[in-house]
């Protein structure tokens, strides 16, 4: 059994945002393992993080991000549970990291359920042809059209987008993260983003 440190805690604490007692059990589960530690901590944050997606968010902020040059400025609003937390680090820089986001990205809807079912029509007609051009199966032709659309919701859709900052992260995982690390519900709520000339 190893001898789990104050100093391990600690580091522990730094590289997740996790309480000490947690960062200790973790340790202690693991035997001292940092990354086994570091997995055993996000896989309880995911939980956590899931039972408080279904509690009312109403307080929050509206974030602005001006894209140097002003040319281009994105407005988006994150809500949480209290105004507590709304005027915390960890929240005001995931607003800001969502903003900046948004502005390099242009997505076209937060949700996938809110995108225009019309736009989704006009693509898989679209794949659905294109699939015919290449000769394919007709039996094989809507499992195409289908993976191309799940493709393009990845494109558009800003929870399913791969994080700027972070490819391997999906802005869902951020915003994940940011529920396990504040300790309430948040939610992205809606965004705005203006370009001179559009």
């Amino acid at each position: 059994m190893a001898t789990i440190t104050a100093a391990m805690v600690k580091e522990l604490r730094e590289k997740t945002g996790v309480g000490m007692m947690d960062c200790k059990k973790a340790l202690a589960e693991t035997d001292g393992d940092m990354e086994k530690a570091i997995e055993v901590l996000r896989k309880k944050g995911v939980a956590k993080a899931e039972k408080r997606a279904h509690r009312e968010a109403k307080e929050g902020v509206v974030e602005a991000y001006i894209h140097p040059g002003s040319k281009l400025g994105v407005l988006v609003e994150v809500n949480c549970e209290t105004d507590f937390v709304s005027n915390t680090d960890d929240f005001k820089n995931f607003a800001r990291n969502v903003a900046m986001h948004v502005a390099a990205t242009n997505p076209v809807a937060v949700k996938r359920e809110e995108v225009d079912q019309d736009i989704i029509d006009k693509e898989i007609q679209i794949y659905t042809e294109q699939a015919k051009q290449q000769g394919k199966p007709d039996h094989i032709i809507e499992k195409i059209a289908q993976g191309r659309v799940e493709k393009y919701y990845s494109e558009i859709v800003l929870m399913e987008q791969a994080y700027v900052k972070d490819p391997d992260k999906t802005i869902k995982d951020l915003l994940t993260e940011t529920i396990a690390k504040v300790g309430e519900n948040v939610t992205i709520k809606r965004f705005a983003r203006f370009r001179i000339g559009e």
